[in-house]
């Protein structure tokens, strides 16, 4: 065979000839059509040469050598096996088996291979959409669409679709088979084993003076009742991984605010939302909510919160919404020995009815304080006390109390957790107690 290599402009040259099949830098293959003109004209005792040069070649461009070599390939095979032996046979025996047609049972188990393809197909699009609804539209993690094609595989025997159903859910074929890998699943039960542990601390914290918690909360009660520190994300991931839910607050569309009167008994507004002076004694906050406990009944709960601390420093509980329930709150405040009033120190509340009335303001002259009132109808500007009373509905076990007295038992366990073991992230992770000391210690 030639070695000559033939250029681009000769391979452009070669190809318009209709005697071509196709050409590349390095060789040529003919026609069938070529070949049998070539022994037709060799029988009239016409030279190679000038029979190509008859069809259409550039002689120097294909070179002798080429030329020879086909003429005595063709001449060769003519002579063994007649004319049909110049067919180019090669694209039949390239070792691809011939098709043949398809029994019956053969057509079926096709169908029925596809059939189960388009339902794997829609039942694991199915399933991650319907994954990705429970998680509020977030997109579902790689290991668990690992998992959701392994058992769509196993339902309807499709080992041979691996790619096919990683690619219809948008992850790769070698992530899917690493993560069924051996190493894979040893170290997966071993991260579950420490995970194990963590769960027990976390619940531990969740379930600290029986009081439910959120994850910053259990960080907080984990670091100063446990000696424990874990990373907020990690807590959030055992938590969700081990579906340990905590109360979240909820708007609440019925709460009535208390409407003030137009007497001159309503105060302005001294505080302007300055809640946090840190100053323990400052800034007093009060409200009243209502509690449902047992079957219907209605209790009413006052309390007085100190703003820079967030302590309950005093609270009164009754069946009644009486003008005591207000006064008799200011009362337990003189007498907690805990208290100590600051400089030009005052109380702050909305303009309801039990704060604008004589009673409650001459018993808080008494006291040496302030006044001071919410715009009206504008709860924001009592907005620690509101918040408070969200905390406190949240987290106590108000509804299975029976009575008035087993009701003020569960409000006095929970003011002493609150105030003493009751973690705060804005306190910097203290309890109002503690972060109370903290300020009186920095003064």
């Amino acid at each position: 065979m030639s070695k000559k290599i033939f250029s681009e402009k000769e391979i452009k040259l070669l190809s318009a000839n209709k005697y071509v099949k196709s050409v590349s830098s390095k060789g040529i293959t003919y026609t069938d059509e070529m070949k049998h003109v070539f022994i037709a004209e060799r029988k009239k005792g016409k030279f190679a040469r000038d029979i190509f040069e008859e069809c259409g070649f550039d002689v120097e461009v294909l070179g002798i050598k080429r030329i020879k070599s086909a003429s005595d390939r063709w001449q060769k095979a003519f002579n063994e096996n007649g004319i049909s032996r110049l067919r180019d046979t090669r694209a039949e025996n390239s070792g691809r088996p011939r098709e043949r047609e398809l029994s019956l049972e053969e057509k079926n188990a096709r169908l029925e291979a596809q059939i189960n393809l388009l339902k794997a197909e829609n039942e694991l699009l199915k399933k991650i959409r319907f994954a990705e609804r429970g998680m509020r539209k977030l997109t579902l993690p790689p290991s668990q669409k690992f998992i959701l094609i392994r058992s769509v595989i196993e339902k309807y025997q499709l080992e041979n679709m691996v790619s096919y159903l990683c690619e219809v859910a948008g992850v790769s074929r070698s992530g899917y088979y690493n993560y069924f890998s051996e190493k894979s699943q040893k170290q997966r039960e071993l991260k579950d084993e420490k995970d194990e542990v963590v769960k027990e601390l976390i619940l531990k914290a969740f379930h600290f003076k029986g009081r439910k918690k959120g994850a910053r909360q259990i960080k907080m009660t984990l670091a100063g009742q446990f000696g424990v520190v874990y990373n907020l994300k990690r807590i959030r991931r055992i938590m969700k991984k081990y579906t340990i839910i905590c109360p979240i607050r909820k708007a609440n569309p019925y709460r009535r605010m208390m409407k003030a009167t137009q007497e001159h008994r309503v105060v302005p507004n001294l505080l302007n939302r300055e809640f946090k002076q840190d100053v323990p004694g400052k800034v007093l906050l009060t409200d009243i909510t209502y509690l449902f406990y047992g079957k219907g009944q209605k209790a009413y709960l006052s309390t007085i919160k100190d703003g820079s601390t967030n302590e309950i420093l005093a609270y009164h509980v009754s069946d009644r919404i009486t003008m005591d329930l207000a006064t008799d709150t200011l009362l337990k405040l003189k007498k907690n020995r805990n208290f100590k009033k600051a400089k030009d120190s005052l109380i702050h509340s909305d303009q309801g009815t039990h704060y604008t009335h004589p009673d409650f303001q001459k018993l808080v002259k008494k006291l040496g304080l302030r006044q001071s009132m919410s715009r009206r109808g504008n709860c924001w500007d009592n907005a620690p006390q509101e918040s408070f009373f969200g905390h406190f509905k949240d987290e106590t076990y108000i509804k299975p109390c029976t009575t008035l007295e087993e009701l003020k038992r569960e409000i006095k366990q929970y003011m002493i957790y609150y105030n003493h073991y009751r973690y705060q992230w804005n306190l910097k992770k203290m309890t109002p107690v503690q972060y109370r000391d903290h300020l009186l210690n920095a003064a």
